[in-house]
């Protein structure tokens, strides 16, 4: 038998199947959209389909994401505090800070050696640094968000963005490019901003690292200049694992199997 777990955000749905030993057998990120029942199903048809296997395998779904409740076939929906918690674990299981940065929101989850959350911080109520925010800087600067990940090769200067708030940010940008600053050096400062107000939520939950293991899971997890930024901040290594936007999903999928002994 198999396990679902979907995890449905502002920008994607992500889905992973998993098999009793949990082991991942298929895993899928589809855009949201506006439709985001059309995700759930999307993502599912995807997995079952890169597995080879009909949905009466899969013994039990559980969701995750601020969409959660959005799954009609779920066994439970599930924070997603908790499932990132549990998948990370599952990955790295020295982890003992999760950064995670989502569509639309950021998350520092403590995770204790037993991998029960001991603490967390949310920014739920700004888009700032997150990957709405990252979306509209590229725009900002006419690249294609994945090239934002190594845009910062060769900055030297350290710009820093007066707002993280998207808006003014993103008119700020404008008057950069307007005064002939080069990209590298506004994406570098855009990474700088991001991985500070980041770490002010690590603080917040972590005060003193002293020498924890930090992960960062998320879809800005793939922006590498984000990462760098991070760890320089923090002063400590920001290790990503394979897929960082399926830890949530995975987490999930986890926790359904865990469920059904």
């Amino acid at each position: 038998m198999y396990y679902l777990g979907l995890d449905l955000g502002s920008l994607s749905c992500d889905a992973v199947l998993i098999d009793e030993q949990g082991d991942i057998v298929a895993a899928a990120v589809v855009p949201t959209g506006a439709r985001n029942l059309e995700a759930i199903e999307r993502a599912k048809a995807e997995v079952l389909s890169a597995a080879g296997i009909g949905a009466d395998a899969v013994r039990a779904t559980v969701s995750t994401g601020y969409g959660r409740d959005r799954v009609a076939d779920r066994l439970a929906a599930v924070t997603e505090i908790t499932c990132h918690a549990r998948g990370i674990l599952a990955l790295r299981a020295d982890t003992r800070v999760l950064i995670d940065i989502g569509g639309q929101d950021s998350k520092v989850i403590r995770i204790d050696s037993q991998g029960r959350v001991e603490d967390f911080a949310m920014n739920d109520k700004c888009a700032a640094g997150t990957g709405r925010f990252l979306e509209a800087m590229a725009r900002a600067l006419q690249v294609d968000i994945e090239q934002l990940s190594d845009l910062d090769h060769g900055a030297m200067q350290n710009i820093t963005l007066s707002s993280m708030c998207t808006v003014f940010a993103e008119s700020e940008v404008v008057s950069l490019i307007a005064d002939g600053t080069a990209v590298n050096e506004i994406v570098k400062g855009l990474n700088r901003s991001i991985a500070s107000r980041t770490a002010s939520l690590v603080k917040r939950v972590c005060p003193d690292l002293n020498g924890y293991p930090v992960a960062m899971s998320g879809g800005v997890a793939h922006n590498n200049g984000v990462v760098r930024a991070l760890g320089e901040v923090l002063q400590c290594e920001v290790t990503v694992p394979d897929r960082p936007d399926a830890i949530g999903a995975l987490g999930a999928a986890l926790i359904a199997r865990d469920k059904s002994r």
